[in-house]
C-alpha cells in the first residue's frame, strides 16, 4: 500500500492559507478518487482506496493529512506507517514550498528538508530523506514582509482564483506518480512558473 501525505495545519483559520496547500491538494485527489479522509489513525486523518491512471490498474493507497499541526508532521506519520507497514518507498509527501514561486510543482525522488519545518519533523521522525515528495510552490512573486505570516494568512484573491486549477494538477502528477513511477511524472510534470528561467528558481 502507498501512503500519500498532505502536510498542513487542522483547523479552518487555517484551511485557505498557503501553507495548507499539501491539504488541498490530497483533498482534490481524494474528491477525484471517491476517497473519504476522515477517518482517525495516528493523529491523523486518513482514507483508504485505489488510485489508477488510464488503462493502468489502480494501487492500493492511504491518503493522509496528520493532525499535529505541520512543525510536528513526521510524529504522527511515522506511527501511521509503522502500524500499516509501509515503508519509506512507498511514501509520497505533499507540501508548500516557500522558496518556489506560485504554481510551480517539483517531483523529488528524495532530499533535505530545505528549511522547510513540516518536513524536518517528517524526516528527523523517519530518520530518513530517502522518500518521494512533490514540492508546491507557494511564494507571490513580490518581497512579503514574513514568510510565517504570510504561509499563515488566508490567500490572496488571485492565488484563491487559480488554487483549482494548481490543485488539480498536483493532483495529476500525484496519481502520475502512483501509475507511472517517479521518473517519468518528473519529466511531465516538473514545471516552472511562466517566465522564469532555470537559473531564477
Amino acid at each position: 500500500m502507498l501512503l500519500v501525505a498532505g502536510l498542513g495545519n487542522p483547523g479552518e483559520e487555517y484551511a485557505l492559507t498557503p501553507h495548507n496547500l499539501g491539504f488541498l491538494a490530497v483533498d482534490r485527489l481524494a474528491e477525484r478518487h471517491g476517497i473519504r479522509v476522515t477517518r482517525k489513525d495516528s493523529r491523523a486523518l486518513i482514507g483508504l482506496g485505489e488510485i489508477g491512471l488510464g488503462e493502468i490498474e489502480g494501487r492500493e493507497v492511504m491518503l493522509a493529512k496528520p493532525q499535529t499541526f505541520m512543525n510536528l508532521s513526521g510524529t504522527s506519520l511515522a506511527p501511521l506507517m509503522a502500524k500499516h507497514a509501509i515503508g519509506l518507498e512507498d511514501l509520497i509527501v505533499v507540501y508548500d514550498e516557500l522558496d518556489l514561486p506560485w504554481q510551480t510543482l517539483k517531483i523529488k525522488p528524495k532530499g533535505s528538508a530545505a528549511g522547510h519545518n513540516g518536513m524536518k519533523s517528517v524526516i528527523s521522525s523517519l530518520n530518513s530523506s530517502e522518500f518521494v515528495r512533490v514540492r508546491l510552490g507557494v511564494h507571490p512573486g513580490h518581497p512579503i514582509r514574513s514568510g510565517v505570516e504570510y504561509l499563515l494568512a488566508p490567500m490572496k484573491r488571485s492565488q484563491s482564483k487559480e488554487l483549482e486549477e494548481f490543485t488539480g494538477f498536483a493532483a495529476d502528477a500525484v496519481r502520475s506518480i502512483i501509475a507511472e513511477g517517479v521518473v517519468k511524472a518528473m519529466t511531465k510534470f516538473n514545471r516552472r512558473a511562466q517566465g522564469l528561467t532555470k537559473e531564477e528558481e
